[in-house]
């Protein structure tokens, strides 16, 4: 009999038609109720048996854990705590799992840690709240494409060997085919990169930006979605050594453009795991409300979880240069008392978390789009200002983790690139081909790059990067 997954089955009447589940056992009581969990919703199924009808042996290898299929019939439940239940009327285990070895695992019935889970990332999926983030992850990330392919982008696939740097950080993981025992050498002494497969230096991206601007000036508008990388040696709760990025670049649209683009899809894209993710959305929240009763007032969150996704969906972002936003930060309680750990005390300083979450939960409360950034603290190819000291850059700020997207209008002027290139030591032979857009057709164009990790983060109200991520990549650690 063909599967039908506990997620349709919770949404079906009751009928004496025979149905078949499979999923894995949360719990087994009483020899007569069983738990069972297809990963589909947070929600189990009750199927409930009669012992006497079924062997004993069988009925031992239904354990936590166990693999199982189910036929039976949907009926009212007369039991609290659910509304269905399955009458079994046969049961195959598909596999089998040691109460002994579960009760070594993640599995097992008490609660563990976020740090024990990741420890066995291999299980973590089974339980309720990494079962609740992935959902959400997997919703969210098609939300980006539906946005996207809506609103007439092509998608791009840029490349993950790359030669350049766009960021120009020099943080790059280094992609070499040579023996590192024995690399041949040049003349000066140095590894002769010639011989190596790409015949020259190459590294894992840290942003498609680039080669997106390249199909901008043929397409139109575009967007890339994909894996990057970053050699930072950072153990915080906000950075992934490995990380996707969604990245739309837009000719002819201008930063006042961008900053449109930026908050329309962000709402789109919360505003669709709110609609299409329901069950998982409450589940979290009542997992942050439980973790709140342990901590002192002051740390206790000010908005639910919903609360705070509905914040930034049904309020307009709050656009303010940055120097507003650094004579609002210079002049405020927190920096005259020095509590903020960055003082701020002059323009050109490059802003914190502390002073973005500042801006959005305390003065402005609501999310804030920043623009207008000092020339000397952002990327090279930002378009520079009439006034020659800021460019055209942004960042949209959210509260409870700060900047979320970061973008800019792109320097569309050959000879100003060219200049700032050189000011910066970038190699123009290197991006001789991004050069060269500004000789063929030039126009004005911007886009922005958005972690979708950090996106997770804050939708499902995580505490740390590295809950959002199948298999987190940090320093130290590239298990699984």
């Amino acid at each position: 009999m063909k599967q039908t997954e506990i997620v349709h089955v919770l949404q079906t009447e009751p009928t004496i038609n025979e149905l078949t589940i499979r999923g894995w056992v949360r719990s087994f009581r009483s020899n007569r109720f069983i738990a069972v969990n297809d990963g589909s919703t947070i929600k189990n199924l009750q199927c409930v048996i009669n012992f006497e009808n079924f062997n004993q042996d069988q009925l031992k290898d239904i354990t936590t854990g166990a693999c199982v299929e189910i036929t039976g019939v949907l009926v009212k439940s007369q039991g609290q705590g659910q509304t269905l239940e399955v009458q079994v009327s046969s049961i195959d285990i598909l596999g089998t799992a040691d109460p002994e070895q579960v009760k070594l695992t993640i599995l097992s019935p008490k609660r563990h840690s976020l740090e024990k889970l990741r420890e066995q990332a291999h299980l973590r999926v089974r339980t309720n709240t990494f079962g609740a983030v992935m959902r959400l992850r997997s919703k969210l990330s098609f939300a980006v494409h539906e946005y996207f392919q809506k609103n007439g982008f092509n998608y791009m696939h840029t490349p993950i060997i790359t030669g350049s740097d766009a960021e120009g950080a020099g943080e790059m993981f280094k992609v070499s085919a040579l023996d590192p025992k024995n690399p041949p050498l040049d003349d000066t002494g140095n590894v002769n990169y010639k011989e190596d497969f790409f015949a020259k230096e190459t590294n894992l991206t840290v942003s498609g930006q680039l080669e997106a601007e390249t199909f901008a000036m043929g397409l139109g508008k575009v967007y890339t979605f994909g894996p990057t990388f970053r050699a930072e040696n950072s153990n915080t709760s906000r950075h992934l050594a490995e990380f996707w990025m969604i990245e739309p670049e837009v000719a002819f649209n201008d930063l006042a453009d961008n900053m449109d683009l930026a908050e329309d899809f962000i709402k789109y894209v919360i505003t669709y795991a709110l609609e299409n993710c329901q069950d998982d959305l409450l589940f979290l929240e009542q997992r942050l409300i439980q973790e709140d009763k342990s901590k002192p007032m002051a740390e206790r969150q000010e908005m639910t979880l919903r609360e705070k996704l509905h914040f930034v969906v049904d309020n307009n972002f709050k656009r303010v240069s940055y120097t507003e936003a650094i004579d609002i930060l210079k002049n405020c309680k927190p920096n005259k008392k020095k509590k903020f750990k960055y003082p701020i005390d002059q323009w050109g300083a490059d802003l914190q978390s502390e002073h973005e979450r500042f801006l959005v939960e305390k003065h402005f409360k609501c999310p804030v789009i920043l623009f207008d950034y000092p020339a000397t603290i952002k990327a090279f190819y930002m378009r520079l200002n009439e006034d020659e000291k800021t460019v055209r850059a942004m960042d949209v700020l959210f509260p409870g983790i700060g900047e979320i997207v970061g973008g800019s209008q792109r320097e569309e002027r050959y000879d100003v690139l060219k200049q700032k290139m050189k000011a910066m030591d970038i190699s123009e032979e290197e991006l001789y081909w991004y050069l060269d857009l500004r000789k063929f057709g030039t126009c004005t164009h911007s886009g922005f790059g958005l972690g979708f990790e950090r996106l997770v983060l804050f939708v499902t109200g995580m505490g740390n990067i590295r809950d959002v991520i199948p298999y987190p990549r940090t320093p130290g650690n590239a298990e699984f």
